[in-house]
């Protein structure tokens, strides 16, 4: 590798190819640059028993271009090939052709290994520890995990794929009554094979990657007029709405009528319900009731993979945690006050949880706004805590939802001078729980601030006392106390506005 710390993962998949070119950091990686081409490398509805010239030309003319943008960034390409090129008698001529005219090394990978490779890219971004079962809908085949954070218990590939089976059961362009039902019905009777399996294990969460689920989502999210969120990443749809979905895509008989009326790109329009209706399958197969989406999948597994093979493995842990605290230590010019800002933050937390009525899960959402409220001074100190806001709605914070990352920069966003307001837009779009969210966390962060106010560390804790008229504050200080009473009594308006009672402030 050119520098040892760039890497470029590219995933050369039936439908489409994808390069995410990344820097090794102690936590994992930051993605530097993405790129993406639809180049429908496969096709055929029963064995892609062959590529054929022109689409190894398009391939290899795809693969070109993006070694020569990984070349740009000093990142050494690791390429892996799934079900197009595997199943293709002629796959030495391709491989042989991207070597010598892009200068790759095509690693062509059995679907077992693609499934385990999904699967370190999704669990890095859905986080946690729960049992999954991963889905990914590639254009050639559908790969179904069970997994915990770092093991494959079932890893199984199936020849299912968008376009596979958009040219078994939607090759005319006028969409057939009869297509879906037929369509249905295969998928099933291949994921069958695996029902017994999958319910002996067991799962927690069903999780879905790839550019259908990606799709399902997005027209799920958005139906009947509702903004697309900046972050797909984790958001949740039901096996309802995949079933409404499919129906919503079938209402328009060909590609460039579901493309046009919504808003679906023409290369995916044309491969959406094949995809959906295999979605669909795996929800009734396995008894899925509700769907995961993970916006990391095969690359960025490749990704942690290659960091694993040169001992530079991503740390065990909360994935959302590593991502925030990266973006912290990238753009905060005082990191070891927002550490301590944090650990006073979740102190005070764990004592007022119950007062605020919150749920405990906002504890971690706290904690990363702390660490990320003053990432705004990257672009200036003046208003820093309105920039914070953009840079973190702006980052790639794996690991949380886009509601999440939303109330991590409100919070940010609050931390310091005017509280939030109806009138201003960002806080006024959030629904009625999540306005008292922001509201009771960002209170909670002003004090935790007020009380590292000296930059230095003095407060070495905080206790909560409840008195009959007022909840008192008690901070433990080696060292003059006189600018901390004065900074926290200032910043107490919010929390007792939203608590309801007075604030006092005393020393123990």
């Amino acid at each position: 590798m050119a520098g040892l710390d760039l890497i470029a993962a590219i995933d050369v998949g039936t439908n489409s190819f994808h390069m995410v070119v990344a820097r090794a950091v102690p936590n994992g990686f930051e993605v530097v640059t993405r790129e993406k081409e639809t180049v429908r490398l496969g096709t055929g509805s029963g064995e892609m028993s062959r590529l054929d010239e022109a689409r190894m030309d398009r391939g290899v003319a795809c693969l070109a271009r993006m070694a020569d943008v990984a070349a740009s960034h000093g990142a050494e390409v690791r390429a892996v090939a799934t079900s197009a090129v595997r199943e293709a008698r002629n796959r030495g001529e391709f491989v042989k052709r991207v070597r010598r005219e892009a200068g790759i090394e095509l690693e062509v990978i059995s679907g077992v290994e693609e499934a385990r490779l999904i699967h370190l890219g999704a669990s890095r971004a859905i986080g946690g520890s729960a049992r999954m079962l991963l889905c990914d809908i590639g254009g050639g085949s559908t790969e179904i995990v069970i997994g915990g954070a770092d093991e494959e218990l079932l890893a199984r590939s199936f020849k299912l794929g968008a376009v596979r089976l958009t040219e078994r059961f939607f090759l005319d362009d006028s969409l057939h009554p009869a297509a879906i039902s037929a369509c249905r019905a295969y998928a099933r009777s291949r994921l069958v094979a695996i029902e017994r399996d999958v319910a002996a294990l067991g799962f927690d969460v069903a999780v879905a990657s790839s550019g259908t689920a990606e799709t399902v989502a997005r027209l799920v999210a958005t139906a009947g007029g509702q903004p697309e969120p900046h972050n797909l990443n984790r958001f949740a749809f039901s096996r309802s709405d995949v079933s409404t979905t499919v129906a919503r895509l079938a209402a328009h008989r060909t590609a460039g009528e579901r493309s046009a009326a919504l808003g679906i790109d023409r290369n995916r329009a044309e491969i959406i319900i094949a995809g959906a209706v295999i979605l669909e399958a795996v929800a009734d197969v396995f008894r899925v009731q509700e769907f995961v989406f993970s916006d990391y999948a095969l690359r960025e597994g490749l990704l942690i993979d290659t960091l694993r093979r040169r001992g530079l493995s991503p740390a065990a842990g909360d994935p959302a945690m590593h991502s925030v605290e990266q973006l912290a230590r990238r753009c905060d010019d005082r990191p070891e006050h927002s550490r301590h800002v944090a650990r006073l933050a979740v102190r005070l937390f764990d004592q007022l949880r119950d007062d605020l009525g919150v749920d405990a899960s906002a504890r971690r959402l706290l904690e990363a706004a702390a660490l990320l409220a003053n990432v705004g001074v990257v672009v200036s100190h003046t208003r820093h805590h309105h920039h914070s806001y953009y840079v973190i709605r702006n980052s790639e914070l794996v690991g949380l939802s886009d509601r999440e990352i939303e109330v991590i920069a409100q919070v940010a966003r609050y931390h310091r001078k005017g509280a939030p307001k109806a009138d201003h837009p960002e806080f006024a779009a959030l629904p009625a729980r999540d306005q008292h969210l922001v509201r009771a966390l960002a209170g909670v962060l002003r004090i935790a601030i007020g009380l590292d106010r000296t930059l230095d560390g003095r407060v070495t804790d905080v206790t909560v006392e409840r008195g009959t008229d007022a909840l008192v504050l008690c901070y433990s200080a080696a060292g003059a106390r006189d600018v901390i009473d004065y900074a926290v009594k200032e910043r107490c308006g919010l929390i007792a506005d939203v608590l309801g009672r007075d604030i006092e402030v005393a020393t123990s």
